[in-house]
C-alpha cells in the first residue's frame, strides 16, 4: 500500500464540501495542505481522483470507486478507536435500528424501560417496519428480518425459531370438530377440510403451493387467493381469537394464548417444511461493532430468549 491513511478523510472532505477550498476551510488546514494530501493519493494510486480543469469540482469514476472504499476504511479506522476507547466506558451515541412490528410490540416494547435503565447515555431511534433490510446502510445500523439473509457483506444472526403451528378460538375449534379418529380421508381431503376453515392468513404464508405435510407425507396448500391476507402475526392472532376460523402463526406468538385457553391449536398433523418462523439480525459484516451495537444485539438476543412459565402467585 503506498498511499497514507491520513490523507482519506482529507479527500473525503473534498468531495462532501464540494471543493478544496471548502474542505480546507471545513477542516480549518490551509487550502495547500488540502490539495498535497490529494495529489499524493493521485500519485500513489496513480489514477486521476478528481477533475480540476473544469469550474466545479467533479469526481471521476476512479474516484467515486476510491471514495466508497475509502469511506469503509475510515469507518473502520474510526470505529476501532471507539471500540478501543470504549472497553472501559458505558455505551453512548444514537443508534438506529429496523425491526418487524410483531417483534416491536410483544418482545421488545416491554423490556425498553429496562434497556434505558442500563444505557441511558444511548439513544434509539426505531423504524417499525416488514422491509428493514433495504434501510440496513441507509437509515439504519442493524435490521431484524424473517428468515435468513445470504449476503457476504452482511451478518446474518438468527434471534429466534419456533414451528409453525395452526391455530384457532376455543368457541371455533368446538363448532368445528376434526373428524373422528380413524375417519381421515386422504391428504387432499383433509387439506380441503383445513383450507375451508382459513379466513385469513399473514401475507408471507400466502403462497399457491405451500409446502407442507399430512401426516408425514408432502403435499402443498394455496393460500394466495380466497382469504385476507395482513402483513402482521399479531393482528392474524387477534382475529383468530376473536373467532375469525383457522390460520398459522409461530409458536412464538401463541404461547402465552394457549396457555391461557384463548386459543387452541387445530390440525397437528399438517406440518410445515419451510422454516419462515425465523427471526435473524443482520448489520454491516466489514464493520466493527460499536459499543452501543454490541449492547444492542445483546438486549435483543434477551428479548428473544424462550419464555419461562409465569412465577406462581402468591
Amino acid at each position: 500500500m503506498r498511499w497514507q491513511l491520513d490523507d482519506l478523510p482529507v479527500f473525503l472532505a473534498v468531495i462532501e464540501q464540494g471543493g478544496v477550498t471548502a474542505a480546507a476551510r471545513h477542516l480549518g488546514w490551509p487550502k495547500s495542505t488540502v490539495s498535497s494530501a490529494v495529489t499524493r493519493l493521485e500519485q500513489a494510486l496513480g489514477l486521476r481522483l478528481l477533475d480540476r480543469v473544469s469550474r466545479r469540482l467533479r469526481v471521476t469514476a476512479e474516484g467515486e470507486a476510491f471514495a466508497r472504499q475509502a469511506q469503509l476504511i475510515v469507518e473502520q479506522a474510526r470505529e476501532a478507536d471507539a471500540l478501543m476507547a470504549g472497553l472501559g466506558a458505558a455505551p453512548a451515541g444514537r443508534l438506529a435500528v429496523a425491526l418487524p412490528p410483531a417483534l416491536t410490540q410483544e418482545r421488545v416494547a416491554p423490556r425498553l424501560a429496562q434497556f434505558k435503565a442500563r444505557h441511558p447515555q444511548v439513544e434509539l431511534d426505531i423504524v417499525v417496519t416488514t422491509h428493514g433490510e433495504s434501510l440496513l446502510g441507509k437509515r439504519v445500523d442493524l435490521a431484524v428480518v424473517v428468515g435468513q439473509l445470504d449476503d457476504s457483506e452482511r451478518v446474518c444472526r438468527p434471534l429466534l425459531s419456533s414451528p409453525l403451528l395452526w391455530v384457532a378460538s376455543p368457541a371455533w375449534a368446538q363448532a368445528h370438530p376434526p373428524p373422528a379418529a380413524g375417519s381421515a380421508g386422504p391428504p387432499e381431503a383433509e387439506l380441503a377440510l383445513l383450507r375451508a376453515q382459513v379466513q385469513l392468513c399473514e401475507t408471507r404464508y400466502a403462497q399457491r403451493r405451500l409446502p407442507v405435510h399430512v401426516r408425514g407425507e408432502p403435499a402443498t396448500l394455496d393460500l394466495s387467493r380466497g382469504c385476507s391476507h395482513v402483513n402482521d402475526p399479531l393482528v392474524v392472532r387477534r382475529a383468530v381469537m376473536a373467532g375469525a376460523g383457522v390460520s398459522v402463526l409461530p409458536r412464538h406468538y401463541c404461547e402465552a394464548p394457549l396457555a391461557e385457553g384463548r386459543l387452541v391449536e387445530v390440525f397437528p398433523h399438517i406440518t410445515f417444511e419451510l422454516q419462515a418462523a425465523q427471526l435473524s439480525v443482520v448489520y454491516p459484516g466489514r464493520r466493527l461493532l460499536s459499543p452501543r451495537v454490541r449492547v444492542f444485539l445483546e438486549f435483543l438476543t434477551e428479548c428473544c430468549a424462550p419464555e419461562g412459565p409465569a412465577a406462581p402467585a402468591g
